[in-house]
């Protein structure tokens, strides 16, 4: 997957090989998700995957490139030549193995900016990942408590396509919703209900967050919530600025006197993995660029009374699409 992106980004860099363990990268580079010690090499603008008996079968059917039985990192180091390149993730344990000379590894971000912009492949299997994620939440059980509520929806999701959850999928309800990464706790449901979850197809992430209502105080911050949510995909584009967008929606909720309960940035970019770069933060003047995928999430936590999250993914471009759109912002549910 635009491999020539990359080595032309390594070339730029000055870059001659690189070293590649980071499991989203590979399947990136690859097409094949390694389960257990993988690696992949690129040297003289070609790479190689290495993996081991377990994942052998399964590599040779998926990868998109040349694929090879695994060796001690000790015995690449000759494939390793020049300016070697390594991902700023990788263990630092592993270095020494690369090379006799520490000064020529040099850490380097030319797949996760080449992840940044989406193919028309990867955004077809986000699509698929917000479909499977969308039908599962139809069928949630809040009846019961929010650990099984998380539950179901993750079971659900599971049976109608999903690799595994994107993320632990978070069901906090009441005064709980007011903490915006809460986990389930055995508490029976009450609203308002912050559901936030999303699923993986062939390893790409959805991300979705709906909270539930159903009292007037409860509706007068959920519709300043959406008010956000509006007025920052107003203006989301290529060229502007992620701060930009943090700011269309912080000022909505400033405006409503709600300034300081907003307590996280606006969105995030995802992929392979829930997080990716761009942030869509206050202190974040990188520019969104066309093909990007988003999350649009405002939200307001009042301490000890209530929270209220909307997310939706989008897709950025000249005119840019919620792709989350079929899913209603309001869904009923039964306690």
């Amino acid at each position: 997957m635009n491999n020539e992106k990359i080595i032309d980004k390594l070339t730029e860099e000055n870059f001659d090989s690189m070293f590649v363990f980071k499991p989203e990268n590979i399947k990136y580079i690859s097409d094949f998700y390694p389960t257990s010690f993988a690696y992949l090499v690129i040297a003289n603008d070609e790479p190689i995957l290495y993996v081991n008996s377990i994942d052998k079968q399964d590599a040779e059917a998926q990868s998109k490139i040349e694929t090879c039985d695994i060796k001690k990192l000790s015995e690449i180091k000759d494939l390793l030549v020049g300016n070697i390149a390594v991902e700023g993730s990788v263990d630092f344990e592993y270095l020494k193995y690369l090379t006799n000379d520490i000064s020529k590894l040099k850490m380097s971000d030319a797949i996760e900016k080449a992840r940044m912009i989406k193919t028309s492949d990867e955004i077809d299997k986000i699509r698929k990942s917000i479909e499977i994620a969308s039908k599962s939440i139809y069928e949630i059980d809040f009846t019961k408590s929010e650990k099984y509520a998380a539950a179901t929806l993750e079971f659900n999701m599971n049976i109608n396509g999903s690799n595994n959850p994107a993320f632990d999928t978070i069901v906090a309800s009441a005064v709980r919703s007011s903490s915006p990464h809460s986990v389930p706790t055995d508490n029976k449901v009450e609203t308002p209900i912050v559901v936030d979850w999303g699923a993986r197809y062939d390893h790409y992430c959805s991300d979705i967050t709906r909270t539930f209502i159903d009292t007037e105080r409860q509706e007068e911050i959920w519709d300043i919530v959406l008010e956000a949510q509006k007025a920052a995909y107003d203006v989301v584009a290529p060229g502007v600025k992620c701060s930009d967008v943090d700011k269309a929606a912080r000022d909505v909720i400033a405006d409503y006197g709600y300034g300081d309960y907003f307590i996280h940035s606006t969105g995030h970019s995802f992929g392979l993995d829930i997080h990716e770069s761009p942030n869509i933060s206050f202190n974040n003047d990188s520019l969104l660029e066309e093909n990007m995928v988003i999350t649009i999430e405002p939200g307001i936590y009042i301490p000890g009374e209530l929270g209220v999250r909307i997310e939706d993914d989008v897709l950025v471009s000249n005119n840019p699409e919620v792709l989350t759109r079929k899913l209603p912002k309001k869904l009923d549910f039964v306690i």
